[in-house]
């Protein structure tokens, strides 16, 4: 059972998924939500004197950030395709052999981690986080409901962030 500011989090969640697309979130608001809500269970934070609108904060900073990158990476992909002729540079090609195998190796560890949690869990994982899909989509696509899409996330997730703690030790 969720307690402190994750308890207040989801209480006020609609209220927050409001916020999000009043702001201009539209579709990704839910994703959004998933991912501050992965981020209040990560972090151990301290009491928080005024924890709505720390929420809203929160919300508000994620939007903007996942704004931003998507700017910064249009940017990049003009770049590159400008720096290219028209065509688009490959920008693995200044990755140096050796690095490319131990990425590939590493690559093929996450798989096998996501393999081992099961083709739905694996699907949903692929689909919002590598092919961008949002949540609700995913879970209409395979005939579930959103909470099952968010905890099949957070499976996935939790797998990922235990890998990245095994390769930081190696």
């Amino acid at each position: 059972m969720a307690n402190g500011l994750s308890a207040i989090f989801l209480h006020n969640r609609p209220a927050l998924l409001r916020f999000l697309r009043a702001r201009g979130a539209g579709d990704g608001a839910e994703d959004l939500l998933q991912d501050m809500w992965m981020k209040l269970e990560e972090k151990d934070l301290g009491p928080i004197a005024d924890p709505l609108p720390y929420l809203y904060r929160m919300a508000n900073n994620l939007m903007l950030d996942r704004y931003r990158s998507a700017t910064r990476r249009e940017r990049r992909e003009q770049d590159w395709a400008e720096g290219a002729g028209g065509v688009m540079a490959d920008p693995s090609e200044d990755i140096a052999i050796d690095e490319r195998l131990i990425l590939t190796e590493r690559l093929e560890e996450a798989r096998a981690v996501l393999r081992a949690l099961g083709p739905r869990v694996e699907l949903v994982f692929r689909r919002f986080r590598i092919e961008g899909v949002g949540q609700r989509t995913i879970a209409e696509e395979l005939g579930v409901s959103l909470t099952t899409v968010e905890k099949d996330l957070q499976k996935a997730y939790r797998a990922m962030i235990a890998l990245k703690q095994k390769m930081d030790t190696e």
